[in-house]
């Protein structure tokens, strides 16, 4: 995807959309769980609308985008994800079109809402436009972004005023037995003609989730061996875990921020962390394995025993647990490192 922005053409179209989409209010008649379909007419990438602001508290269209993002939502919509808030953003991939106080809006928005001569008073009334993706944060829009999410605002605003008068729009027809399995959801088609583009209505099953390989990162086998040959003495068990921090970090000017993984080891019996690691999304998996070597060259001493609760951290560990003969299990609970993982998460909350 191009990181071109948004021309003043495609702000005002954008700008508009939302306006309009305000103005019918559809929060006032829809819940947060009457998702339907908008196919983007670049891409052809399905997003999964959700209008939010029934509760009075959040208004805002979100728009999930393909499986993955339809996936991420429906886990958080079932309570599937443990946490805070904060934990939700590794699972959000989506376009979102909220509606804010004016202390929420940035610099970069008022330039361009000051551009295009737009005025906004009181609460709630301010546009704001941000893509979400797992682990980084809340961004401003491309050009791409911001030409799908105007189709996405005036399709909902068609979908959700037809939903007013008619509440079974939503409701999807009897399937097949062959096809009961498959959730379907209805989504405005786009088809090409002489005059612009003719929408339609479609029942449409998600495509399949492609699941993204994620092979274990090579093993430091000269490393290992070097380990072996110079520390003999085991002792203790060691809990492991890594998880995202909310202070984000931004490399480069300019450059999308993102929050980056803590890599947090504790001794079980004495509850002393040792030395915690922060890394990039990209990079911590063979951090997680690399930081682990680190500790035991650091204190010369072979942990008896690794206690990790997540599969992928098992599954990272097992090539270095098995070569040096250290006993790797998962549990459902670390206590030790629960506790020095919220003394790291207060103590990110008070910058």
């Amino acid at each position: 995807m191009s990181d071109q922005s948004p021309s003043t053409e495609e702000w005002a179209a954008l700008y508009q959309a939302a306006a309009d989409f305000k103005r019918i209010a559809a929060w006032e008649w829809m819940y947060d769980s009457d998702l339907f379909g908008v196919q983007d007419p670049a891409s052809g990438e399905i997003g999964y609308c959700c209008v939010m602001g029934n509760l009075g508290e959040h208004f805002a269209l979100g728009v999930y985008l393909g499986t993955k993002g339809l996936n991420g939502y429906l886990m958080i919509a079932a309570g599937e994800i443990a946490g805070n808030a904060f934990s939700l953003l590794h699972y959000q991939k989506c376009l979102m079109a909220s509606y804010e106080d004016r202390d929420l809006i940035e610099k970069q928005d008022l330039a361009v809402i000051k551009a295009l001569g737009l005025k906004y008073r009181g609460r709630n009334a301010w546009p704001q436009f941000r893509s979400y993706e797992p682990d980084l944060v809340p961004w401003f829009l491309t050009a791409e972004q911001a030409r799908f999410l105007t189709v996405a605002l005036q399709q909902s605003c068609d979908v959700a005023l037809r939903y007013r008068d008619d509440p079974d729009l939503l409701a999807p027809p009897e399937q097949s037995e062959d096809e009961q399995e498959d959730d379907i959801y209805l989504v405005r088609v786009p088809e090409p003609t002489e005059a612009g583009l003719s929408w339609s209505d479609q029942w449409l099953a998600p495509a399949p989730l492609q699941q993204e390989a994620q092979p274990i990162p090579p093993i430091d086998e000269l490393r290992i061996q070097r380990i072996k040959q110079a520390i003999t003495k085991r002792q203790g068990t060691w809990e492991g875990d890594f998880f995202l921090s909310p202070t984000p970090i931004q490399e480069h000017k300019g450059q999308r921020p993102y929050y980056p993984y803590t890599v947090l080891w504790v001794d079980r019996r004495s509850g002393m962390v040792l030395a915690p690691h922060l890394t990039a999304p990209d990079r911590y998996r063979a951090e997680f394995q690399s930081h682990l070597l680190g500790l035991i060259e650091q204190a010369r001493v072979l942990p008896q025993e690794l206690a990790v609760v997540q599969k992928e951290a098992f599954d990272l560990l097992e090539p270095i647990a098995s070569r040096l003969k250290i006993k790797l299990h998962r549990t459902n609970r670390l206590v030790a490192l629960e506790s020095a993982r919220n003394s790291f998460m207060s103590m990110f909350e008070q910058f």
